[in-house]
């Protein structure tokens, strides 16, 4: 109730502030943005695309890169047009999934057709139970991973359509590209209002929409429409307000501390952002898949919450020590220099 939905929409949004930034202070000095712009999309689809069939089915990168490519078509917008369309984008999927219902269609049945052909093909059980213990029997390895990775990509984005997920991310972009482009990330005492606003009525209806969602998500899953239409509306008013209520506890808190705060020692997980989005997938494949320990068909919720909060801790600690001498994490200094198409160096003085 609290967590799915909400954190991959602040990603989302980070991404839109980020996309923003370059694109304000590249005009700004006089530089192309665009160029810059698509050059860095570019190198984060090609991260991506590796990621995504090389390694890990569940990659976010290049899905967000290829949705970044159409941002420079809302640069020139209001901001009030931006949020409008924002917010119809944010609501977008009750009429996606309402016209699902009435021509009796499935978004993304044609890719997940697709994957099962692929795991039919290379000798992957196509029963549920069977997908749930493939990767992680007795034996398992390379072989089994590198089959059960040819298929992930379709079903990946099968699920991202029949999730709706294009137009959510590309309203969080947008809600971001505001958000950045009005530079309100530094100028937190004059948005306190706001920010309070959207506290209290995000979680006012975040919460109440959450319970309503959860309860459809573990009680009432794969619940034909037209009843799971309610939680396409639960979904859409839980995940949005809730993740905005968050940003702005934490910039309410950011601000009341003045930055001085005992919170600090996580931001060098975030200026690794990309670095630590990755090796989660390494730490994960290590940890449940045949290729490692492969934990993943032994061991239920109780161990992976707290697995998931170990490999968090490690993350802080490394991600702490490698800040102290490096100016960028390791893939956030490759992805510069590949976007500006120059040498940085990477120590600190």
């Amino acid at each position: 109730m609290f967590i799915n939905g909400k954190f991959y929409s602040l990603f989302s949004l980070l991404f839109g502030i980020g996309f923003s930034i370059i694109l304000v202070r590249n005009e700004a000095k006089g530089i192309n943005p665009l160029k810059i712009f698509y050059r860095r999309l570019f190198v984060l689809l090609l991260i991506g695309a590796i990621h995504l069939f090389v390694f890990w089915e569940g990659d976010i990168l290049m899905l967000y890169a290829m949705i970044g490519m159409v941002l420079p078509l809302f640069r020139k917008m209001t901001d009030k047009t931006l949020i409008t369309i924002a917010i119809t984008l944010i609501l977008s999927p009750l009429v996606i999934d309402l016209i699902s219902v009435l021509l009796n269609i499935s978004l993304g049945a044609g890719l997940e057709g697709l994957a099962m052909k692929i795991d039919q093909h290379n000798g992957l059980p196509l029963s549920k139970e069977g997908y749930a213990t493939y990767l992680y029997k007795e034996g398992a390895g390379w072989r089994e991973w590198r089959n059960w990775e040819l298929s992930g990509w379709a079903y990946r984005y099968s699920y991202i359509l029949h999730s709706n997920r294009i137009p959510k991310v590309l309203a969080l972009f947008l809600l971001g590209f505001v958000v950045g482009r009005n530079m309100m990330f530094a100028k937190l005492e004059e948005h306190i209002g706001l920010l309070k606003k959207l506290r209290f009525w995000g979680l006012l209806i975040g919460i109440p929409m959450g319970i309503v969602s959860f309860y459809f998500e573990i009680f009432r899953k794969g619940v034909p429409h037209p009843e799971g239409l309610i939680h396409t509306a639960a979904y859409a008013f839980s995940v949005v307000p809730m993740s905005l209520a968050y940003a702005s506890i934490i910039c309410l808190y950011w601000h009341r501390k003045n930055g001085q705060t005992r919170l600090r020692f996580l931001a060098p997980v975030g200026q690794m952002a990309l670095t630590n989005y990755l090796m989660q997938t390494f730490f994960g494949i290590f940890i449940y898949y045949g290729v490692g320990l492969g934990l993943g068909g032994n061991i239920g919720p109780t161990i992976f919450f707290p697995a998931g909060i170990a490999v968090y801790v490690i993350q802080i600690l490394y991600s702490n020590w490698w800040m102290r001498h490096f100016r960028f994490g390791p893939m956030e200094w490759i992805w510069r220099q590949l976007t500006y198409g120059t040498r940085l160096p990477i120590r600190k003085q």
